[in-house]
């Protein structure tokens, strides 16, 4: 499946793409897919984290899934050997030779030259960690809407009332229901529960219809109609 249409080599269409990234970690679906690699190679460099936040994301993110082999950060340029001093010239008081042993003059860029640089693989895995815990960070708050349908057996049955049942019964952690519901003609005067719940990412819409469903004596069947991440 063809990826989104955005010309990422200029600056509305990075605008665009970096919209579009707003709530997704990937271009299509929950993981990596061969559209997130076609996409990525369209980038000449990786974009500006201040202006596209969520493009810079998945350029990072993406870049860490491929072996970070194409990543266009360039590793920080080699700080350049000071030239060697002059030597200087000999004191003819020893006294005077004394004060010049005792002070070092380039002590601390010796102890700057010391210090430990980061290599490139460290950095683009600083790089990974980081981006992966903007994502878990960011998928923790997820919320998702959920519409389903509920058919009754009959049309004797009193909608309201198991409407009712369901959302006080059927309770979990990260669950809510619908403040109401809306009952919808099915055939020959049987009515159906129109009604939504909000769940979180460690809920799961199945476990509620399977939940729904083991009310095999008021209900006969139900049905997932949308499902859109808020």
């Amino acid at each position: 499946m063809a990826g989104p249409k955005f010309d990422v080599t200029t600056p509305k269409g990075l605008a665009g793409f970096n919209g579009f990234m707003g709530a997704k970690s990937y271009v299509e679906g929950w993981s990596f897919t061969p559209t997130d690699t076609e996409t990525f190679s369209k980038f000449t460099s990786c974009p500006d984290a201040s202006k596209f936040p969520h493009a810079y994301r998945w350029y990072i993110h993406i870049a860490a899934l491929q072996g970070m082999n194409t990543l266009s950060l360039a590793p920080p340029p080699a700080v350049a050997a000071a030239p060697a001093p002059a030597k200087e010239e000999k004191k003819a008081a020893k006294g005077d030779d004394d004060d010049d042993d005792d002070f070092d003059v380039f002590g601390d860029d010796d102890e700057e030259d010391d210090a430990p640089k980061e290599s490139r693989a460290e950095m683009l895995a600083r790089l990974k960690k980081e981006a992966e815990a903007r994502t878990a960070a960011k998928e923790a708050k997820q919320r998702t809407l959920v519409a389903i349908e509920v058919k009754p057996w009959d049309t004797e049955q009193d909608l309201m009332a198991l409407w009712k049942k369901i959302t006080t019964e059927i309770v979990q952690d990260g669950l809510k229901w619908g403040e109401g519901c809306s009952l919808q003609e099915v055939a020959y005067g049987i009515k159906k529960i129109c009604t939504t719940f909000v769940m979180g990412v460690n809920n799961s819409s199945d476990d509620v219809v399977e939940a729904i469903q083991a009310m095999e004596d008021d209900v006969q069947s139900v049905e997932v109609t949308s499902m859109n991440v808020l």
